[in-house]
């Protein structure tokens, strides 16, 4: 069952009814958790360790794909066009013992000269970058949530395609934590902005800023560059027009990346959606290369996203090309006020640190 179709409601039969009954009945002690766990860092019971240099967290209110790494990347280009020595931190989710998980293999080829430590104590990860790598700034992915270390900006993506979740906490909707929590936000980029139309941008800007009067908006699309084929060669965007194509993907929000292969002028002849940060194993890689010898048509091509790419390691598969699209990241609207408060927070350097991991 596709968990997209049963939390918004769109499967009405008596299965998916009693399975929202139930996942409902989850979202109270969920929310007392969230709920305690907040307070106690307002209150500032909870401790909150600070690094010696600016930290920049880019995080999401909603589980899934946001399109957060885009903005990464962005944020990390700009940085080191300032000349600075940026890192990335994050908790590895998904990924293997001893073994990046796909983001980080993604960011890796992208940013080659932007290390990335990954750690479940993301305030043990800020150390090493420090110490041991001497960065100069920090930039925290997915860290809304994370509020162990002190970040000096706090960024967060929302989706335009499903800004809030389905308005539900988790495990009843995919919000994280309440919408109110936004006011902890200096700045909010609505991404994938050009899949909506403007009414409804206009009133996703309207319940963020009544949460979040504070934070700068920005609107951000995502923009197919190139495709990728393994290891390292590229074709044009342009060469997918017309082509019939299957998708695989193992990403939070598999409909906006087949909205985009579309808008490429692909026909899409079939879709496999896999769990988020889904490993690509022998099995499962098994499994899509009997799928895609079902279409009985050698010419549909595989098409994926980067972060799958990375996984599969291959330019073939049972006979069919394959190819992953690479992303870039443009900000249509609030680009000037951001950078501004990017550059702000760069500014914080040489300061006392207080990391002492427990």
């Amino acid at each position: 069952m596709d968990f997209r179709e049963l939390l918004s409601g769109r499967r009405r039969d008596p299965l998916a009814c009693c399975l929202r009954g139930l996942l409902r009945l989850g979202v109270f002690p969920y929310r007392l958790v969230v709920s305690h766990r907040n307070r106690g860092f307002d209150s500032g019971k909870s401790e909150i360790h600070q690094a010696a240099v600016p930290v920049i967290s880019i995080g999401n209110l909603t589980t899934g794909g946001t399109g957060k790494t885009p903005l990464v990347c962005f944020i990390a280009r700009h940085l080191r066009g300032l000349g600075l020595r940026v890192a990335i931190i994050s908790r590895g989710y998904g990924a293997q013992a001893g073994e990046d998980n796909d983001e980080a293999m993604e960011l890796a080829r992208v940013l080659p000269d932007v290390p990335h430590v990954q750690d479940a104590n993301r305030v043990e990860a800020a150390r090493i970058a420090v110490e041991e790598l001497e960065t100069e700034i920090l930039l925290l992915d997915d860290g809304f949530q994370h509020r162990r270390l002190h970040r000096d900006l706090d960024i967060v993506v929302i989706d335009a395609t499903n800004p809030f979740g389905y308005d539900q906490l988790l495990p009843r909707g995919l919000l994280r934590e309440p919408i109110a929590s936004l006011a902890r936000a200096d700045a909010v980029i609505l991404s994938r902005a050009n899949l909506v139309d403007e009414a409804k941008r206009i009133q996703i800007k309207q319940v963020i800023q009544s949460h979040a009067p504070q934070a700068i908006f920005a609107e951000a699309v995502h923009s197919p560059a190139s495709l990728l084929i393994w290891p390292d060669r590229t074709r044009t965007i342009q060469s997918l027009a017309g082509k019939r194509v299957a998708l695989v993907s193992a990403i939070g929000n598999p409909d906006a990346f087949a909205a985009t292969v579309r808008d490429c002028g692909a026909t899409i002849v079939g879709s496999k959606h896999l769990a988020d940060h889904a490993p690509y194993d022998r099995r499962t890689v098994d499994e899509i290369g009997s799928w895609l010898s079902g279409f009985g048509d050698s010419s549909i091509e595989l098409v994926c996203t980067h972060k799958d790419l990375v996984k599969l390691q291959t330019d073939r598969l049972v006979g069919h090309n394959v190819c992953a699209v690479l992303i870039d990241l443009q900000i249509i609207a609030g680009e000037t006020e951001l950078l501004e408060l990017i550059d702000k927070a760069a500014q914080f350097m040489n300061r006392s640190p207080d990391l002492e991991v427990e």
